[in-house]
Formats: structure tokens, C-alpha cells, sequence
């Protein structure tokens, strides 16, 4: 992967993380630069899958197939940390 690839990578992870927080319903309490952490996560993830699915390398400019499948995982992330991180701050009302 070239230095213009790593950069775009990044960029589109950016991108992703905050799609997949949208996706989540209800509040999430994390704050917005891990979002983006997990979307960077997703999307070198859901790279690796395409390619290892042989859909990464299309014709058009967007492989919408693997793009739906970042998104999904950076949903995916964000609401396993929100579950998470959500456990530690739960507090008991009367």
C-alpha cells in the first residue's frame, strides 16, 4: 500500500466511524475521536475481508459492497464499546 493508499485509507475510516455511529440508535457516550478510531479499525478490516473475498478490486470507482461491510463494522464496533463502556457508568435510581 502506498503513502496516497495509508491517507485515503485513513480519511475513508474517518468517514466510516462517523456513519457507523449514525447507524447506532440512541446516545453514545464515547467520545467522537474513538468513533473515528473504530471507523479507521473498520475499514482496514473490512478491506482485508473484500480482498480476501475477492470483491476489493472493481471496475467502477466505488466497490459499494465492501463499503456497506466497513459501515457495518464500525456499527458494529461502536456498539460493542458503547456496551461497554456503558456497564462501568450505569447508576441505581430510587
Amino acid at each position: 500500500m502506498t503513502a496516497g493508499g495509508i491517507i485515503t485509507a485513513l480519511i475513508i475510516g474517518l468517514i466510516i466511524g462517523a456513519l457507523g455511529r449514525l447507524v447506532v440508535p440512541g446516545r453514545q457516550n464515547i467520545p467522537l475521536w474513538l468513533t473515528l478510531v473504530i471507523g479507521v479499525v473498520a475499514a482496514l478490516i473490512g478491506s482485508a475481508i473484500a480482498r480476501a473475498g475477492g470483491f476489493a478490486d472493481t471496475d467502477g470507482w466505488i466497490d459499494w459492497r465492501e463499503l456497506l461491510l466497513q459501515i457495518v463494522l464500525a456499527a458494529v464496533g461502536v456498539a460493542l464499546v458503547v456496551g461497554f463502556a456503558g456497564r462501568g457508568r450505569r447508576s441505581v435510581t430510587r
